[in-house]
């Protein structure tokens, strides 16, 4: 299978061949853009994969392009910032991106990142069927059609909300939601009292989840931000 294509969207040069001497080291195709406008060029003329972005360019915010590409495309965006506030992360995230990874980075740690995504493709056609497919992930089915779930072949019980949430997680495995974005999904509207309410369901969720909700096999917490679904290998 031929690696996914790639777009480095990275002003700083020092940056930029780190980044796109590790991706030609591991065989990766890609592509370079030095600014926000550059980018959305590349992205429309070429549409690569994965778009790896850092926010702080020259001529726009990196959110702006995010903004610009989601407009048109879902291609998975992963954010490669300095910006390191909660707030930076969120507002990346509630724009469209799907991953943020903090400068500075290891590269073993980009490439983590890169897997996750490519494995998230892999399974975008069959995310993309109708409500009557299976989700399957490690032990855990879920079955759109008959509104149940399944952990290791025995039925989870789970209240109406748990299991809106555990269909919005699997449908969007691999990716951080935010707790608006979540939220806004589950009750229709972001308020503090309903991220409170996030936390409790999911802490009942995963009790039913996880065998072990300390060390979590399936919903990973990111303090401040949100949550996201692991895919199990």
């Amino acid at each position: 299978m031929n690696k996914p294509l790639i777009l480095v969207v990275e002003d700083d040069p020092s940056v930029r061949n780190l980044v796109t001497t590790t991706l030609k080291t591991n065989d990766y195709r890609f592509l370079v853009a030095a600014n926000g406008e550059g980018a959305i060029l590349e992205a429309s003329s070429h549409n690569p994969d994965i778009v790896l972005l850092d926010l702080g360019l020259p001529d726009m915010d990196g959110v702006q392009v995010i903004r610009n590409i989601r407009s048109w495309s879902n291609m998975p965006i992963i954010v490669i910032s300095a910006r390191s506030e909660d707030s930076d992360k969120i507002e990346a995230l509630d724009a469209g991106a799907d991953d943020y990874l903090t400068k500075p980075f290891s590269v073993e740690e980009l490439l983590a990142r890169l897997r996750v995504t490519q494995r998230r493709l892999a399974i975008m056609p069959a995310k993309l069927m109708s409500d009557k497919s299976i989700f399957e992930n490690g032990k855990l089915r879920v079955d759109y059609a008959g509104g149940c779930a399944y952990l290791d072949g025995q039925e989870l019980h789970l209240t109406p909300i748990e299991y809106k949430l555990l269909c919005l997680m699997s449908r969007n495995v691999g990716k951080v939601l935010t707790h608006t974005y979540i939220t806004q999904n589950i009750w229709g509207r972001s308020w503090d009292n309903d991220v409170a309410s996030l936390r409790v369901f999911m802490a009942t969720l995963r009790k039913k989840l996880e065998a072990d909700p300390d060390s979590p096999q399936y919903i990973q917490t990111h303090i401040g931000v949100g949550y996201r679904m692991i895919k199990v290998e």
